[in-house]
């Protein structure tokens, strides 16, 4: 469900230009963003002015209703603006942003970054220019210094996925799982890390599965081992969302051994039921998902995990749901992204027997409250101890443990320095920093 990077959470990001620019909206995960920037500087290639881009998100209705909104939204309010639809709900039903008046031209997923997609003289290709997503066969290779805040960058390393959860429409609309080649990704992080980023985010729609398309089906960890000795100068890399099903030995021995790999992990576990998991089709079940953590906590104490949970999928009895609210204790959870239930058309979970929305919002909440819960402990541990903090603005950095600090004290964004944790406020801890 999360998809990509240690964030997670459905967003809406407007990024404005100048006057007569390309203003660019994007919904969604911390992929669609990265690509974003891939479609910005495509945009000024191909010489595109007073338009407004939007990026969809296909992972719930919400999502697609939201982009709907707010293109028309868009169109009222710039009326002489080019308005151009990609990204996932619009690969996935391009018919429907075609058919709304407010558009001008929609984009497949594939053609989104392709050089000359938003060139005048394409138009005569028509209003709608997108291809079979399963046909895409090009590795995830448009690598570029994109998605840069001032203290980290993101390094798209894949992208597709090959799995069928019964729930997930986003393979119909990013396609199989793409790998962009291990020397390209080496040079790209080196060349981060040469221009200053203290922190690297590998990120993808399913980043476990990197490498099954590569000669000799090379594995995510030892991209990872590569990363870290070929470019010693990097001091954090850091992985976005995985799947618990996928933890290679060569990926647990870089956690184990080299403490540049940032001890986090975003965990896709979506329930803690074995019979919900099954119905989800995923390839792990509760078991599997306890026996991971606690190898991980064996071998780098320091971890903590995140985890994306549903509540209310179809046939969920309240067993099954205590099943996984049990989880988020017994597991140790600090980080949680909770999805209530949202059938999507076209997906196998749709056409299950539905629970009914006052009982999935109860238990999201329940979830939720967890949650927050969870974060509380995990905070009081920190108190009293010193945490290397990476500064993302002002007063503001996140731990290794990806931990947000409020801090007192001089440090430059972009930055790492040694913080002492003095409390906390239930969502992040208090912190000052040290003199170095």
């Amino acid at each position: 469900m999360s998809h990509d990077a240690p964030e997670g959470d459905f967003a809406v990001v407007h990024r404005k230009a100048e006057a007569g620019g390309v203003d660019i909206v994007t919904f969604g995960c911390r992929l669609n963003a990265y690509e974003s920037e891939v479609i910005r500087a495509r945009a000024a290639q191909d010489g595109l002015s007073n338009a407004i881009v939007f990026n969809t998100c296909a992972v719930t209705n919400e999502a697609v209703r939201q982009a709907r909104q707010a293109i028309r939204k868009a169109r009222r309010e710039n009326p002489g603006a080019k308005v151009i639809v990609t990204g996932c709900a619009a690969q996935i039903d391009p018919a429907a942003f075609a058919a709304m008046d407010e558009v001008d031209l929609v984009l497949g997923n594939a053609e989104k970054s392709q050089a000359g997609a938003y060139a005048e003289g394409r138009a005569a290709q028509g209003k709608v220019r997108v291809n079979d997503i399963m046909s895409v066969r090009e590795t995830a290779g448009h690598l570029i210094d994109g998605l840069k805040d001032r203290a980290r960058a993101y390094v798209e390393v894949q992208n597709g996925c090959d799995h069928r959860c019964t729930f997930c429409i986003i393979p119909y609309g990013r396609g199989n799982s793409r790998s962009a080649p291990a020397g390209e990704v080496v040079e790209q992080v080196r060349k981060l890390a040469a221009q200053g980023y203290r922190e690297v985010v590998l990120t993808g729609v399913d980043v476990t599965s990197w490498g099954a398309d590569l000669p000799g089906q090379p594995t995510l960890g030892q991209l990872v081992a590569r990363i870290l000795r070929l470019v010693p100068d990097l001091p954090r890399l850091r992985l976005s969302s995985i799947d618990a099903a996928e933890i290679d030995p060569d990926l647990m021995r870089c956690l184990a051994q080299d403490a540049r790999l940032m001890p986090y992990l975003h965990l896709s576990l979506q329930a803690g039921d074995d019979m919900i998991l099954k119905r989800m089709k995923r390839r792990h079940l509760r078991a599997d998902a306890l026996k991971l953590v606690a190898e991980v906590r064996a071998v780098r104490p320091d971890v903590a995990f995140g985890a994306d949970l549903i509540a209310g999928f179809p046939t969920e009895t309240e067993e099954m749901f205590a099943n996984t609210l049990a989880l988020v204790e017994e597991a140790q959870l600090s980080f949680l992204h909770v999805f209530p239930f949202s059938p999507r058309p076209g997906t196998p979970a749709a056409r299950m027997p539905q629970l009914q929305r006052p009982v999935i919002k109860d238990r999201a909440a329940r979830l939720r409250a967890a949650g927050e819960a969870a974060l509380t402990r995990h905070l009081g541990r920190q108190v009293g101890r010193t945490l290397s903090g990476l500064v993302e603005r002002e007063g503001v950095a996140r731990a290794e443990d990806f931990t947000e600090i409020a801090f007192t004290g001089q440090a430059p964004v972009g930055g790492v320095a040694p913080m002492r944790v003095t409390g906390h406020d239930g969502t992040r801890v208090i912190a000052e920093v040290l003199a170095l």
